[in-house]
């Protein structure tokens, strides 16, 4: 199946793990007008069938949506969205069979910056578009949907001598026509590293000391902790080709609400996996490459790992 010429053609689009982000793009998706498919496990494919997604959210509206559900994908799809966390991915991908999507886009919306090339070799070049979202949306109960943030942004990675003839240009106009701003912007590394360097640092020191944002970026002896991890975790990105700020990075930080949560910390509390590898692991992994000493980052690794 090729992708329809513009955004306003109808799409079928498959979203694995309709959870908060997953579950918010499927509903946003059905109210435009496409056909979407939620993939995941069976009680949840069968609550989903039946219910459909319930939306509450300051900016687009309380809404119910109806989207077809399933274990597995069926048929061939224009897109498929990728909203598993990373620890579950591998599992999850048994779920979209590459010979069953055919030539349908794949966009990951997944932390870090390493799962690309895990799906590339499963879908192909061709097939995937790296991206990240810019969201604060939980699910509370399946096909439920809390959409907390005034915002919802996705940023595409300029595409490569692989991908579409007709760019991701479609694409971005298919979603920012549905509610969510998106936009084509620069190079893959680029683009996920802007994310990590901003997500890493306060995942982490969050997670660890199980305190607010608030906490970290002013409680004794945490700014200095987090500046100094900020400062590693931009150090490596530039050494991977991808322009970064300490400075603006603490900036934004200072202008979160000081009870902001880490979506890694939320998950520590509620006793699910946690994302470490996808998150610190890659930054590791690429000081490494680039012997780019992290020492801070190397501390908190260790003592998350061993909690």
């Amino acid at each position: 199946m090729t992708q329809p010429a513009t955004a306003s053609s109808p799409w079928t689009v498959a979203v694995l793990g309709p959870g908060g982000v997953g579950g918010l793009l499927a509903a946003v998706l059905s109210r435009a007008g496409h056909r979407v498919i939620c993939v995941a496990g069976e009680e949840t494919a069968r609550v989903l069938r039946e219910d459909g997604i319930r939306v509450r959210s300051g900016v687009f509206g309380d809404f119910h949506a109806a989207v077809e559900a399933d274990t597995a994908l069926r048929e061939p799809v224009d897109l498929c969205l990728v909203t598993v966390k990373q620890t579950a991915l591998d599992a999850a991908l048994e779920r979209i069979p590459p010979e069953v999507l055919g030539d349908g886009l794949v966009l990951p919306l997944l932390n870090g910056v390493e799962h690309p090339d895990v799906l590339r070799a499963r879908y192909g070049a061709r097939s995937v578009v790296p991206a990240t979202v810019t969201v604060e949306s939980t699910r509370t109960a399946p096909g439920v949907v809390e959409h907390g943030s005034p915002f919802a942004r996705i940023a595409l990675a300029q595409p490569g001598p692989a991908a579409p003839p007709e760019g991701f240009g479609p694409l971005a106009a298919l979603l920012t026509e549905a509610g969510v701003a998106t936009e084509v912007a620069g190079e893959e590394s680029a683009v996920l590293w802007a994310k990590l360097v901003f997500l890493g640092p306060v995942a982490l020191i969050t997670t660890r000391y199980g305190i607010p944002l608030g906490e970290a970026r002013s409680g004794s002896g945490r700014r200095e902790e987090l500046a100094a991890l900020v400062a590693e975790t931009a150090a490596v990105s530039r050494a991977c080709g991808a322009p970064a700020d300490a400075a603006d990075v603490l900036a934004r930080y200072d202008a979160f609400p000081a009870a902001t949560k880490s979506s890694m910390q939320r998950d520590a509390e509620a006793g699910r996996p946690l994302e470490l590898d996808a998150i610190g692991g890659a930054v590791l992994r690429a000081a490494a490459r680039h012997d780019v000493p992290v020492p801070v980052l190397t501390r908190l690794m260790t003592e998350l790992a061993t909690r």
